[in-house]
């Protein structure tokens, strides 16, 4: 009997053993935290924590040794990356996460990051023609992959407008510095795209800003900060954290302009005063916020889904709903305590 008792003593003592390791396990965090974001000024912010060596001081407490900046050309392959498990947070606009939410993407939009910044481009010995919408039919577009924010708008915008998008223009994808080369080489009429790349265009002489996204949506958020399903459940702790450095340097950023300018412009070799123009140009804004950004999210999923239903409705998928892309759970306990 003595010997059954220890067996079952012994089990017991291992069960909980066990149980203790896989606790420990699910809320160890990484040595290692991947962030992915683009080289527009719109993601600033995170360039900004990551030049001041903010991401490893603040994220040293939880045992991460490393926060590795992972540059994308667009939104879409920072999400095609997401999905891979190549990356667990993200700087990116609200589209290219909800498109990839449609295709099975386990993550939610935590944070707001910013509004606006886009602006259409025509060609320079096009622009006199150009009195609107209409004047864009049979003209090739240089924009963000299906699924970007850019590509969103401009589709929106022309259909609104009584234009096919898939017949009236041909729309080119590709990233900013591309469409910047295209415009030049008179590859393409137009470019739809971020900031400062139209500000560029202009001062190269290769375009004329005609119109703003702000026009064209008006005052539609932009870029969100996006954190995989994974580190959401496993790691609250580090995403609350995420949050907080985010909120400091996005703060920052509104409190010092041109030194966050400067920082982002000695990064990619681009002269202050065209990043400076660019913002002031389309009227973008820093923001915090997710709540800021939900009523656009939850239009763009409408747009994304009106632009694939068929595909969609083949696949049984529904319109997204507000729970199925947002998590402000951690922004909303972090400023309740902070007010």
């Amino acid at each position: 009997m003595k010997k059954i008792a220890v067996i079952a003593v012994e089990i017991i003592i291992a069960a909980i053993v066990i149980t203790i390791g896989t606790h420990f396990y699910l809320l160890a965090a990484p040595t290692t935290l991947t962030i992915g974001y683009q080289p527009i000024n719109h993601h600033t912010a995170a360039i900004l924590a990551s030049e001041k060596g903010w991401w490893e001081q603040d994220l040293a407490k939880f045992g991460i040794e490393k926060v590795e900046m992972k540059e994308f050309p667009t939104g879409p392959s920072e999400m095609h990356a997401m999905l891979a498990g190549d990356i667990e947070v993200a700087y990116v606009g609200m589209a290219p996460p909800i498109s990839a939410m449609y295709e099975g993407l386990d993550a939610k939009l935590i944070a707001g990051v910013e509004t606006q910044g886009d602006a259409l481009v025509v060609r320079s010995d096009l622009a006199d023609k150009y009195e609107g919408p209409h004047s864009l039919k049979g003209m090739t577009i240089a924009t963000y992959p299906p699924g970007s924010i850019p590509h969103t708008i401009l589709s929106k915008w022309l259909l609104d407008n009584g234009i096919d998008p898939e017949k009236d223009v041909d729309i080119k994808a590709m990233g900013p510095s591309d469409a910047v080369t295209a415009m030049g080489s008179k590859a393409v009429d137009a470019a739809f795209i971020c900031t400062p790349y139209p500000s560029m265009i202009e001062e190269a002489g290769y375009g004329i800003i005609v119109t703003v996204g702000g026009e064209m949506w008006q005052h539609h958020a932009c870029c969100c900060l996006v954190a995989s399903g994974e580190t959401i459940r496993k790691h609250p702790e580090v995403v609350k954290q995420i949050i907080k450095t985010h909120i400091r340097a996005t703060e920052y950023i509104n409190m010092y302009p041109d030194d966050a300018a400067e920082i982002f412009g000695k990064r990619y070799n681009i002269n202050v005063k065209t990043i400076m123009h660019s913002l002031n140009a389309t009227g973008m804004r820093w923001i915090h916020n997710p709540h800021a950004e939900i009523e656009d999210g939850l239009e763009y999923a409408r747009v994304i889904y009106e632009l694939n239903r068929e595909r969609y409705e083949e696949k049984g998928i529904e319109v997204l709903e507000e729970k199925d892309i947002f998590d402000t759970s951690f922004y909303d306990e972090i400023r309740s305590k902070k007010d």
